[in-house]
């Protein structure tokens, strides 16, 4: 499980370290930077992918997503005695990303490449990426660690073994290197993060995937858009918690029941609703209806990851489907790390009635993020990795 997420210089993150527990919700008025953090989150996660310097580029390159604020953000400034301006930086240009876990930590550094003749001047360059034992970052707990483009690695007496010296500093070690025997943290980190799930607003609309029948296929993990729903429904009667997928529909729907129709090979939902003659298929569906099935067999997956991070929800839902949703949720995180960003308040409440829930309240003065009732003695000891 993660213990510590920490984001420095990414639009209004400048320098927000957040403890995390096994069922998080995120708040917080619009432009309080919900959404900054949901895209760090998921940059993070691109870099055992390989795509997070292209994601970057795409967002206008490190630049265009870097902290417009001054440098250091003064009391004085705050109070509004004086106004805020910028002056000379004392420190390199840098944009990270981290987290604390149970077993192993990661950070990675991100910077400006230096002046060339390349037309690939929006990518930037990643200056050090480590991977350590243990909550707070020391030299002395470093497992494996990357410079520029030289990377090493500590063998079994603890020593320092350089395992590839010319990474491209626009790869991540994390997608470039799988070496289990000189360096398996790599691997397994890797590994984790790419279980990592991100959901975002399903589609609902007439056209959209999760309404046509498609071809049955043994479907653990629903995907992003939500096409292979009657499959991944199916896998969780024959494979996952039928018990629990039958308890989620009567919560929302008393009296009603789902079932999988093979036609062909091709499956789709049916839909049975108390007081109707015949049951309804996918395409009939309400939108919130749709959504909620759709959220139903998201969560209740036969393969938890690590992480599984769901942003806003409560899109299209009717208010009184959102305590079954939030009580599902909570199933859900007794197997799986759940983080979820919402504006809902009824979703808020069934969440957090608990003193399991770790509620991150976020707020924005002065363009930058913070999370609101921390004192700086109850966040994580979090220290970045120097160049």
């Amino acid at each position: 499980m993660l213990r510590t997420l920490a984001v420095a210089n990414y639009r209004s993150l400048r320098d927000l370290v957040l403890p995390l527990g096994p069922l998080n919700v995120v708040t917080g008025p619009n432009g309080s930077g919900k959404s900054n953090l949901y895209r760090g989150l998921r940059l993070l996660s691109e870099t055992a992918f390989g795509t997070a310097v292209e994601s970057l580029a795409a967002e206008g390159g490190i630049e265009s997503v870097l902290w417009a604020g001054p440098e250091q953000v003064s009391r004085a400034f705050k109070s509004g005695e004086h106004p805020v301006q910028g002056g000379p930086r004392r420190k390199p240009v840098n944009l990270r990303f981290g987290f604390a876990g149970d077993d192993f930590s990661y950070a990675i550094d991100y910077g400006l490449p230096p002046p060339s003749r390349t037309m690939f001047g929006k990518d930037p360059e990643i200056k050090r990426e480590v991977i350590w034992h243990g909550e707070t970052w020391h030299d002395a707990r470093a497992l494996v660690d990357r410079r520029g483009a030289v990377v090493r690695a500590r063998d079994a007496d603890g020593r320092w073994q350089v395992i590839e010296k010319h990474l491209p500093t626009f790869d991540s070690m994390l997608s470039r290197m799988a070496d289990p025997e000189r360096a398996p943290e790599v691997l397994i980190l890797r590994e984790k993060i790419r279980s990592w799930r991100f959901y975002d607003h399903f589609r609902s609309d007439a056209a959209a995937p999760a309404r046509a029948p498609q071809v049955g296929t043994r479907t653990p993990v629903l995907s992003n858009d939500g096409h292979d729903l009657a499959a991944a429904w199916r896998t969780i009667v024959e494979t996952g918690d039928d018990e629990a997928l039958n308890e989620a529909v009567a919560d929302a729907f008393p009296g009603a029941s789902v079932d999988v129709e093979d036609a062909g090979g091709r499956f789709s939902l049916r839909f049975q609703q108390y007081g109707l003659l015949r049951p309804l298929s996918q395409a009939e569906l309400s939108d919130g209806t749709l959504r909620y099935l759709l959220w139903i067999a998201a969560l209740l997956t036969p393969r938890p990851p690590s992480l599984m991070v769901l942003n806003e929800p409560e899109t299209s839902l009717h208010p009184e489907l959102l305590p079954a949703l939030g009580r599902l949720m909570k199933r859900c995180a007794q197997n799986t790390q759940l983080w979820v960003t919402t504006h809902a308040e009824s979703l808020i409440d069934a969440l957090t009635r608990d003193d399991d829930c770790n509620h991150l309240e976020l707020a924005k003065e002065l363009g930058e993020t913070s999370a609101l009732g921390f004192r700086p003695l109850d966040l994580p000891p979090w220290r970045w990795p120097g160049r």
